[in-house]
């Protein structure tokens, strides 16, 4: 005797019946990229169908999205003027500051996560403050502070510190808990490593460093253990939310992190890996399709509770014809 396991593949309707993992427009995250200025809409050229957006402009593309039923966003900012220790980041009329009251104002029930990082702001674009070509962990902590409770203030539902330096959630969360806001989530990109997949979004967020790379503080994808490190500490100084990025080429990591916690668990699928997708399909090579949603239920498999992606748009088109 041999199992027949083709027994349970045998019809669509059988596939549906035995299927154990859901997917649906809950666990998305679509990211936006909000510019400063005036009657901007601008497609980044290394992310087909991604725009760098003014609040003016903002509205059409909130209504788009609550059209489709995308309920969350990530919110990225790039500003007109930058510095070395990224000032408009904690500005609180900054362009983050000022595109959450938008948001909220406009389409109160949105759900508004804000990245809480220097690079954006940054003249050097490395995630803090420098001295000579060396990044302070300890001072950064208190601009991140700033960051986190400057977005708090103006409206964000969930703040998103990715910046990588130790103690960060301990600092942001005693800051936030002692300005009132205790009930505000951290989602806290726990295990981010330094990766080439992230070439795009630094063309999207004018956010490349104007030297060096980001090892010293971004995870090294050599090592296999020291991510459980990263969660460990995150959670006992107040993470709500733990974060893996990259995505795709990370899911050995996200099924650890998974079966190790009980807090949620949010995966990004990140702008290099979105745009393999698309060139790929551009090219006729794949069904963009069945790649996107095959990834998808790969990174459900994997464990993850939240998928902040690109692909949400085309997705949620998908669900709405029926994928």
């Amino acid at each position: 005797m041999f199992n027949r396991t083709r027994r349970l593949r045998s019809s669509q309707t059988m596939r549906n019946l035995v299927k154990n993992i859901d997917f649906s427009l809950d666990n998305l995250i679509y990211p936006l990229f909000i510019e400063e200025g005036e009657n901007i809409k601008v497609e980044i050229p290394s992310m087909k169908e991604q725009y760098r957006i003014s609040i003016d402009r903002l509205e059409e593309e909130l209504l788009e999205l609550k059209d489709l039923g995308i309920k969350s966003i990530l919110l990225f900012g790039i500003p007109k003027v930058k510095d070395l220790v990224g000032s408009e980041g904690y500005n609180d009329k900054g362009i983050v500051q000022e595109a959450i009251r938008f948001i909220k104002s406009k389409f109160p029930d949105f759900l508004v996560v804000t990245d809480v990082c220097l690079c954006e702001y940054t003249s050097h674009g490395h995630c803090g403050i420098l001295r000579g070509e060396e990044l302070l962990n300890d001072e950064t902590l208190k601009l991140l502070q700033k960051v986190a409770l400057s977005h708090a203030k103006a409206g964000a539902d969930i703040v998103a510190p990715s910046d990588m330096m130790d103690g960060r959630i301990k600092a942001i969360r005693e800051t936030l808990d002692e300005n009132g806001f205790i009930n505000l989530p951290i989602m806290a990109y726990s295990v981010k490593y330094a990766s080439a997949y992230y070439g795009p979004f630094r063309d999207a967020a004018d956010s490349a460093p104007a030297f060096g790379d980001r090892k010293t503080y971004q995870m090294d994808f050599r090592n296999s253990k020291d991510y459980l490190i990263e969660v460990e500490n995150d959670i006992l100084e107040g993470a709500d939310i733990i974060m893996v990025k990259p995505g795709m080429p990370y899911l050995d990591v996200v099924k650890g992190v998974a079966d190790a916690i009980s807090n949620p668990v949010a995966i990004y699928n990140v702008s290099g890996e979105y745009s393999m997708v698309k060139a790929a399909s551009e090219n006729g090579w794949i069904d963009e399709e069945k790649i996107v949603m095959e990834n998808m239920y790969a990174m459900r498999r994997a464990g993850a509770d939240i998928i902040i992606t690109y692909h949400a748009k085309d997705i949620a088109k998908w669900i709405k014809r029926g994928v």
